[in-house]
């Protein structure tokens, strides 16, 4: 493996390091020891989700591979996934609200689990109905877990600003340091032992069977508005009311919608863009990069969010400019540097400016999750806080689908540039977000 790749995750790890080594009081937040077990039966769970979470993304294509179907075939698969988490994600997300989110956090371990098993079959309406209740789980990973922590926080008394150590905490964890031990876990499984591409979804539905084990043994149960008299019409109107009605939350889902669309387009454009001739480079190493740059964006975000100034709403423009400039590099690559024409060999020099440039973009990816969480939990509505989670995610999937469907259509420059400009009315909605809650 070349040294470049050795010398980029050093660097990283060495400013994570310090980023945390150097935290002092104004960097911290004074909480209690019942708020501390409550936290940390949270990170707990929420990595043991994460972690069967991670195992699979690095592996579902590779498997479907190893079962002889075809780029067109598995896009079908992969579009099933994300239509499936656009068609049914809002009614789960209600039904969260209504039966309660602990019972939707079960759901999805169950659902989960059930698709994990479907990866052993090599039938292709097998691995579909597979994709479908991923899709579903999904759903309930991204919006269930974080109404049922706003609740109980709520609910126990805890400072509202605690939230965001829970957040930044579970950001750097399980989307940072789990999904960098999972990728290696994983590699441990498939190429060490020889064991094949459906080993780590066994082991991803091991680590979701444990979780929800925890789940069912110390969490309660919490609603968002239980009434019996309201049905999932009903439910729905009341949701989609608060989002017009609220331009905050409006704001809100527009800019998560933007950022999330160009984060998953950014996943499958990685690797095109850094071997547009088929170098060699090592996937796996360089995802566990991408991890630890996120870790350092969640370590920046727990420092800010800890601090009254600067606000969520304003250091978010920066994050967001930042990151859609990141995404130019590929653009201005090609522009001022001429593509090489030889097939194969190491990364090239070009490519090592992107590796650099898309390593900015995952630490703001870092900064993101946990500073969204925060506004998430400020502005949008206990009563249906999952319905609304899951409506911001109907463009987000509608968007990666038609991104999947057209992925051959259009030269890599022009998706990386349609998502820095994503990036660019993001930060100008972030501003307009924070003009609306700097008024009197």
């Amino acid at each position: 493996m070349e040294v470049f790749y050795y010398l980029v995750f050093g660097v990283l790890g060495l400013v994570v390091a310090a980023l945390e080594l150097s935290k002092n009081n104004k960097d911290r937040v004074n909480t209690s020891s019942a708020f501390n077990s409550f936290k940390n039966n949270y990170l707990i769970v929420y990595s043991l989700m994460m972690a069967g979470d991670w195992l699979q993304g690095p592996y579902v294509y590779y498997l479907y591979s190893t079962y002889g179907f075809g780029k067109g075939d598995i896009g079908q698969l992969f579009i099933a996934g994300f239509g499936s988490s656009m068609l049914f994600g809002t009614i789960v997300g209600s039904l969260a609200d209504k039966r309660g989110r602990k019972r939707a956090c079960v759901t999805y371990c169950i659902t989960y689990i059930l698709s994990c098993i479907t990866k052993h079959s090599p039938q292709y309406k097998v691995l579909m109905v597979g994709r479908v209740l991923g899709g579903i789980a999904t759903s309930l990973l991204f919006s269930s877990f974080e109404s049922w922590l706003v609740a109980e926080h709520n609910k126990r008394g805890f400072e509202q600003q605690w939230l965001s150590v829970t957040f930044s905490k579970a950001v750097f964890f399980g989307n940072g340091l789990v999904a960098i031990i999972a990728g290696l876990f994983g590699n441990l499984l498939v190429d060490t032992f020889s064991l094949g591409p459906v080993a780590p979804f066994d082991a991803a539905a091991c680590f979701l069977a444990i979780g929800m084990a925890v789940i069912l043994s110390t969490w309660t149960e919490n609603y968002g508005d239980p009434s019996d008299n309201k049905d999932l019409l009903t439910q729905f109107r009341g949701a989609a009311v608060a989002i017009a009605s609220d331009e905050k939350i409006a704001l809100l889902g527009a800019i998560q919608s933007l950022f999330e669309g160009s984060m998953y387009t950014f996943v499958f454009l990685w690797t095109p863009a850094l071997s547009p001739n088929e170098e060699e480079i090592p996937h796996g190493f360089i995802f566990a990069t991408f991890m630890l740059a996120s870790m350092l964006g969640s370590s920046l975000a727990s420092r800010l969010l800890a601090r009254s100034t600067p606000k969520v709403e304003s250091y978010m423009q920066i994050v967001f400019l930042v990151s859609g400039a990141a995404l130019l590099l590929p653009i201005l690559m090609t522009l001022f540097i001429a593509p090489s024409k030889v097939k194969g060999g190491g990364i090239s020099f070009s490519g090592c400016f992107q590796l650099l440039g898309f390593c900015i973009f995952e630490a703001c990816v870092g900064l993101f999750w946990p500073s969204i969480m925060k506004m998430r939990s400020q502005y949008i509505p206990e009563e249906a806080r999952s319905t609304i989670m899951n409506f911001f995610r109907i463009p987000l999937n509608i968007f990666v689908c038609v991104v999947l469907y057209n992925v051959n259509a259009f030269p890599i420059t022009v998706m990386f540039g349609m998502c820095s400009i994503f990036l660019f009315v993001a930060s100008l909605l972030q501003r307009r977000l924070m003009m609306i809650v700097d008024k009197p």
